[in-house]
Order: C-alpha cells, then structure tokens, then sequence
C-alpha cells in the first residue's frame, strides 16, 4: 500500500549517509538510499570535507526515492542527524574554508587540557556545560584551530556543526538544537543558551553560531528552491532543527519525556557509546551531560575503541570475527585510538596476563572482553547520572537495549551479556539514527512530539534475551588493569 505522506530521515555519519523514506503514519522503513563519503589523515587527525557530505545526502535522497518507488510530492518533512562534535568552518557564501575536524580527531587533547584549567577544573565546566572538554568536544577543536590555523579562524564567518551545516543548505537559514549544541562546550544546560563566559575564552563571537531552537523536531524552515532541485523533492517541505546522531538514535527508540525515562541504552558501533534519556540534569566530571533531542537530559559516555577495534585484533591473529573464546588469565585492552573514557587520548593497545596456554581464541574474546567492561563501566556512570544506583536489583532488571553493529554479533551479544548481567532487548529495526532523524521529521512536518511519534512507530521493539550470572572474575581482571593506566587502583 503506497502512504499518503512520506518523512525522510537523513543519518550524516562518520563514512557514509543514510536516507530513510518512511510512511509517515506508521514508521514503515520504505526504503534507505545510500551513500559514502571519505574519512582523511593520520597521526591523531580525522577531517572531511563538508561539501561530501552534502554530494552524499544529494545521492543517499536520490537513492531512496527511486528504491521506495513513491511520488516525490508525497515527502512532507526531512530532517538531519549529523555526528556529533565535528567542527566546520563556513566562509561568508557559507563554503567550508577547510575540511571539517572530526569528533575523533584527537589532536586537540592538548587545547582540552588547558580549556579545563582555565576555567578552574572538570567541576566547573560540569556546572556549566553538563561535560568537560576533551580531545573529541567541538570548543577544543575551535581552540586547536586558533592556534594552529589562526587564518581560518579568523576568517570564518560562520561556525557549524556537521548536522547545522546540512541543515542550513536545506532550509536556507542557520539553525541548530540543544542536543547537538551540548556535544559543543559553549552551550550550557543549565541556562539553555550558549555560555558567554566561555565563548570569550575560546575567542568565539556567538553571532558565528547557529540559533539554538526548542527541540530537534522544531519547523526552523522550508526546503528551498535549490535544495528542492537538488534532491528532487518538493520546494517548502518542513525542515526540522535536527540532532546530534546519538540523540536521534535515543528518538529512535521512543526515549524521553513522552516515552521512557531512564533506560539505558548501549550502542555498540565504530564507538561504544551508552546514554539513557531522563529529566535528572547529569554532573558527572566523567560523562558527557547533553541535553536531549525533546527538552530533557541525555547523559553519555561514549568509548573511542569498539568493534572497530577487535576486528583489528581478530585480523592480526587471523581470526573471524565470531571465532573467539572467553579470554582466561589474559587480559587485552585494545585502545587501538587513545581513548575517550577513560580520557586516555595517547594511549595504545595493552596486553598482559599472558601465558604458554593462552590460545589466539583467548587473545580474541580478550579483546571483547577490554572493550565490553570498558563501556560497561561507563553505563554504571550514566545509571548512576539519572539519579540511580547500579547495583540496585530493580535497576539492573531493567532492559538494556543493545544497539549497533555489534548488537547483530554473537560474540558481542554474548559478552555484554556475560559481563553485565542484565537482560537484552535487541530491537529489530537496525537503522535507529535515520528512524529517529524521520520522527524529528514528521513531528515538524506535523507539529506533534517526536519521541511521541517514534513511540507510536514502535522502533523500539526487538527481542529480549534473559541475564546470564555475572562473570565478575573477568570484570575484575580487565578493571584491574585499567586502573594501572588510570592511576586509580
């Protein structure tokens, strides 16, 4: 049966975009154009051009219209839900000046480390801006390039991020929302404004910045006539503020003040990533305390080393992905990238406890298992951030959602159940960041609450795997030597 109105869902992400073309009453996934888009440097540094992106959304929308076979005039809304932090620089025809710094462009450790001292230390950013600048933060990059690049900095007449930038080529004006605002470290959670103390640290004239609007579902504009001609969709559809991508998948997945509230979820991708929607304002020096997507909070904390990562370890050793075992007395910490949480940007793999029995199987599922306690640890913290207690059994019972690559792994599954302890819900639809991007759509195109809309869709809905036993002479292994690169043990 052909809908009678149509959302589109765009999901700009590190190497590719995704378009989903979704039945705008039901949440039906219609069709999901792609595209890829390059990844480029070395030594610490991750930059893209943003005109690929928007060459990437034009083929993704192309793609998807011609897979779901519907007429173009039945597309009411898009949306756009970019990755997080990226910085771009615009010129004042809004041309990027440079290629973009990416969230994962660690080169800006330095610039985080002295941002956090100058305004007096992890607490008082904290206060501020719900997070402490590290390496992957949008106001370290913006530092980092001041010093570096003072000519691009100086010459930039506009300052996005990368869902603001594809956002304002749709609508012709500059727009961006409070989740991905929060991922910056100007704006502030507190007040729900940027922060002008700390914009007059880093250098930064807020008029450079895009308005922040209520929500990720808010109408900031019409398609205009050139982005109309370019996707081949109608001139004037609503264009929402869009999110972050991780907010998105959060919407996704029916997650905030018109669906659940602290429930956790685990995204186990590129990045480990675990977040959970609630109304408690996170303080937590060791998180990222955003704001939602819808108004409320979204405390993360995200790994820079996961499935990426063992892969390559099941490369070195020859391995398939899935052929691995519990790992013994061996423990591996495949940091292969620095790390995010713990904030260990120079660090690199480590391995130790090894012994004459150990298998190649060992090493792998060790590799699983320093990935998995890593971002398990994590989860504790946000649980923790939405004013609960981990270890309390009505909390643990709950549910956690495991999403991603890696929640489609065996081996995956299986480890985060081991090490965990808690029960499963996989939910069936894999495209949770362009699902929740098409929710933000229809509830601008409709005036209606996103996480509303997605609850009604049921995206979230999967199947549930009940808890196995803790493995806790694992988890003490792994935590054991993550403390000696801490210095917390």
């Amino acid at each position: 049966m052909t809908p009678s109105t149509v959302v589109v869902g765009v999901d700009s992400s590190t190497q590719s975009t995704k378009a989903a073309f979704t039945d705008a009453a039901t949440g039906r996934l219609l069709a999901l154009g792609r595209a890829s888009h390059r990844v480029t440097g070395g030594a610490g540094a991750r930059e893209s051009d943003p005109e690929e992106w928007w060459r990437a959304l034009g083929e993704a929308v192309a793609a998807g219209l011609r897979e779901s076979g519907v007429a173009a005039s039945a597309v009411t809304g898009i949306a756009v839900a970019g990755q997080q932090h990226g910085l771009v620089v615009l010129d004042d025809a809004g041309r990027p000046l440079r290629p973009a710094l990416l969230w994962n462009d660690t080169r800006s450790a330095p610039q985080a480390a002295a941002l956090t001292r100058a305004l007096g230390g992890p607490a008082a950013w904290t206060a501020r801006t719900g997070s402490v600048p590290v390496a992957s933060m949008t106001a370290a990059k913006w530092q980092w390039l001041r010093e570096h690049e003072p000519y691009a900095a100086e010459s930039a007449a506009a300052v996005r991020l990368p869902h603001d930038f594809l956002t304002e080529r749709l609508a012709g004006v500059a727009a961006t929302d409070p989740g991905d605002a929060s991922g910056t470290c100007w704006y502030s959670t507190a007040t729900g404004a940027y922060d002008a103390e700390i914009l007059g640290l880093v250098g930064l004239d807020e008029r450079l910045l895009a308005p922040v609007a209520p929500t990720g579902a808010t109408r900031v504009g019409s398609l205009t006539r050139a982005a109309a001609r370019w996707l081949g969709l109608p001139e004037g559809i609503a264009v929402a503020a869009g999110t972050g991508d991780n907010m998105a998948a959060a919407v996704g997945l029916g997650l905030g003040g018109a669906g659940l509230l602290d429930h956790p979820v685990l995204s186990l991708g590129t990045s480990g990533t675990v977040f959970a929607a609630t109304r408690t304002r996170p303080a937590s020096p060791a998180l990222a305390g955003f704001a939602s997507a819808d108004g409320g909070y979204l405390p993360l904390a995200c790994t820079l080393n996961c499935t990426l990562a063992v892969d390559k370890v099941a490369a070195l050793l020859g391995l398939d992905r899935d052929d691995a075992a519990p790992g013994g007395e061996a423990v591996l910490l495949p940091y292969l990238d620095g790390e995010r949480t713990p904030d260990l940007p120079a660090a690199s793999g480590l391995l130790t406890g090894l012994r004459h029995a150990t298998t190649p199987r060992q090493l792998l599922g060790a590799a699983y298992e320093g990935a998995a306690v890593t971002v398990l640890r994590a989860l504790d913290e946000v649980v923790r951030a939405c004013g609960l207690d981990p270890a309390d059994p009505a909390v643990a019972s709950r549910p956690l959602r495991l999403v991603g690559g890696g929640a489609r792994g065996r081996t995956w599954v299986e480890t985060i159940r081991r090490l965990s302890g808690r029960p499963l819900l996989i939910p069936a639809a894999g495209e949770l960041v362009a699902l929740g991007a098409a929710a933000l759509a229809a509830g601008a195109a409709g005036g209606r609450d996103a996480v509303e809309v997605a609850g009604e869709w049921g995206v979230g809905a999967g199947t549930e795997i009940p808890p196995l036993p803790r493995d806790l002479a694992t988890w003490d292994r792994v935590t054991t030597a993550i403390a000696g690169l801490t210095g917390d043990g």
